[in-house]
């Protein structure tokens, strides 16, 4: 069923590092090590294999690196899977994105994978790291495939062999952001026996619905930068791009794409933000469906590479994978079972809100009604009346405002049901944002990470909305509106999109979109505004990448009130954990 395409080997350029050629063999890296300028030396001598195979179940062979402390003493590992060359982490592209973020490169040693755990600072605490060039990877053998339960077995049977070295206590662990997070859900899903806990640091956990048909668009051009600059080997890689063309709605090869979440029980560590449009909807997923009864969540209020990187938050995750890998009674079970962060965007956020639950226990789903002819929102449903816009027009959307008399703090999961019609058309693309303006209807927005000068304004001024936060978003194409009965909650709308449901003409259908999780401050006199519109609202998520087109044509006609009641359905939350 999965369809692949030539790979071909990794050549010098921007995406090889220092360590990126296949050199087995095994050396000490003396303190005071520099593996090039711009990094950070080591601090401990640390022991270096590099390029060690390993066979897997079925008779692949993959490479992988492995550091460890010097000395005799076994000790945990913790292993960085992606497709990310692991000698990448001194690229130039590497660097770059370090740069784009606002991010200084000596806070590395480059001896980590990219989005992964850092040698130097894991080895001097007493751990191992294992970063693997992956099935198909470099000279690693086998077709490479991507975020697929192929994965998790392919982890199980290196953890297995991890756990079973002479220099390892058998206690393994799994790290990073992104898609090292994304492989720890299907790893984890297998239960092998050693693996201890995992740390998924924002990442997708179902392919279709967060990665290449959000709300049932194929919108792929992150899909196709993955593709086309990751994976690079001998022999072939998945074509995700031909995949969705060929099954553009949920079938077998996307339910081989979502872990079993049932099986994941190993303690974990998620951490999240509301801005990652690529990752966010996933991580809190994942978060809520594992089974873990030993599961913590942190939400903070920027970007992801800063957060990880972060002192305080790197010696926070090793209080975590301290009891958890090496057993230390260190209270870790005290720590709050969620911490949350709550944006103002205007400088008064607050971050490590404690919570038993997210959302907090106390949050009252509360439903804001649209009103056509008013453009406004309302606490009960008006009389029935419509907004439309022509698709292609300016303006092209419609949009519907709130003013906060007190104040108010949302903290959960938004969503929308909105009564809609296609006229000259057939199907709909819709996409839905949430704003947040002060007092006098301005919008406000916040950079999540440390750049904030000219380029990153360019670059997030129509796009790069991992960089920018403007407000929670959703998107769904009308004809894929029927939502899963087994999956769906009063919070969470989940749609199957397993069938195609058409417009006929003069039809007027209600539909249920998701908008991702917010955690948003509005103080007395600021103002919410609700947009609809038939063209993406934020841009594409990365910088670089082609803006999604719709397709749409006509006039989306918004019903409200009456027994066509719209409404945007809002978390708001208590105002003690923001006044204690």
């Amino acid at each position: 069923m999965k369809i692949f395409m030539p790979s071909k080997p990794l050549e010098p350029g921007d995406r090889y590092g220092v360590l990126s050629g296949y050199e087995p063999g095994t050396r000490t890296l003396p303190a005071g090590f520099q593996v090039a300028p711009p990094f950070r030396p080591i601090p401990v001598d640390i022991v270096f294999e590099r390029d060690v195979p390993v066979t897997l179940r079925d008779g692949v062979t993959i490479h992988v690196d492995l550091f460890r402390p010097a000395g005799d003493e076994p000790v945990p590992v913790v292993v960085a899977w992606s497709p990310y060359g692991k000698g990448q982490g001194t690229s130039a592209s590497v660097k770059g994105v370090f740069a784009l973020v606002g991010l200084d490169n000596s806070v590395v040693s480059g001896l980590e994978k990219f989005e992964g755990p850092d040698p130097a600072y894991w080895c001097a605490q007493g751990y191992a790291i294992c970063n693997p060039d992956i099935r198909g990877v470099a000279e690693s053998e086998g077709d490479s495939v991507l975020w697929d339960r192929q994965e998790g077995r392919d982890c199980h049977d290196l953890i297995e062999w991890l756990a079973g070295q002479e220099w390892c206590t058998g206690k393994v662990g799994m790290s990073g952001t992104s898609y090292l997070a994304v492989a720890q859900w299907f790893t984890a899903a297998e239960q092998p026996p050693h693996l201890a806990a995992i740390n998924p640091w924002e990442g997708v956990s179902d392919v279709y619905r967060d990665l290449v048909m959000r709300g049932g668009m194929p919108d792929t051009a992150f899909a196709q930068l993955l593709r086309d600059h990751s994976f690079w080997g001998r022999q072939q890689k998945e074509d995700i791009l031909a995949e969705a063309g060929q099954h553009p709605l949920m079938d077998e090869l996307w339910e081989q794409k979502i872990p079993d979440f049932d099986r994941i029980t190993v303690p974990a560590y998620v951490v999240a933000s509301y801005s990652n449009t690529l990752h966010t909807a996933g991580t809190f997923r994942a978060w809520r469906r594992i089974a873990s009864q030993d599961k913590w969540l942190r939400i903070h209020n920027g970007q992801e590479w800063p957060d990880y990187y972060d002192e305080a938050n790197r010696d926070d995750l090793r209080r975590f994978f301290d009891r958890y890998l090496k057993d230390e009674q260190n209270g870790w079970e005290q720590t709050p079972r969620v911490r949350y962060s709550v944006l103002d965007l205007r400088g008064g956020d607050r971050v490590g809100v404690p919570a038993e639950s997210f959302p907090p226990p106390g949050t009252v789903s509360t439903r804001y009604y649209l009103d056509g002819r008013t453009r406004s929102l309302l606490s009960s449903p008006s009389e029935e009346s419509t907004a439309a816009y022509v698709v292609g027009s300016n303006p092209d959307v419609v949009s519907f405002v709130t003013r906060f008399e007190e104040e108010t703090v949302l903290v959960g999961y938004p969503r929308a049901r909105l009564w809609v019609e296609a006229r000259g058309s057939d199907d709909m693309d819709l996409f839905v944002l949430v704003q947040k303006l002060d007092a006098y209807g301005t919008p406000l927005q916040q950079f999540t990470a440390h750049n904030q000068g000219a380029l990153a304004q360019d670059l997030t001024e129509r796009g790069a909305s991992i960089l920018r936060y403007k407000g929670p978003d959703g998107r769904l194409r009308v004809s894929l509106r029927h939502l899963s009965p087994t999956q769906s909650t009063d919070e969470v709308p989940v749609h199957s999109f397993d069938r195609v449901e058409k417009l006929s003409p003069g039809e007027v259908v209600t539909v249920d979109v998701e908008l991702l999780p917010v955690g948003l401050a509005f103080h007395p006199g600021e103002q919410l505004r609700f947009v609809v519109s038939g063209r993406p609202l934020l841009g594409p998520m990365m910088p670089g990448l082609a803006d999604y087109t719709p397709a749409n044509s006509g006039v989306h006609v918004i019903h409200t009130g009456g027994e066509r009641a719209s409404y945007l359905q809002l978390p708001v939350a208590p105002l003690f954990p923001m006044t204690s």
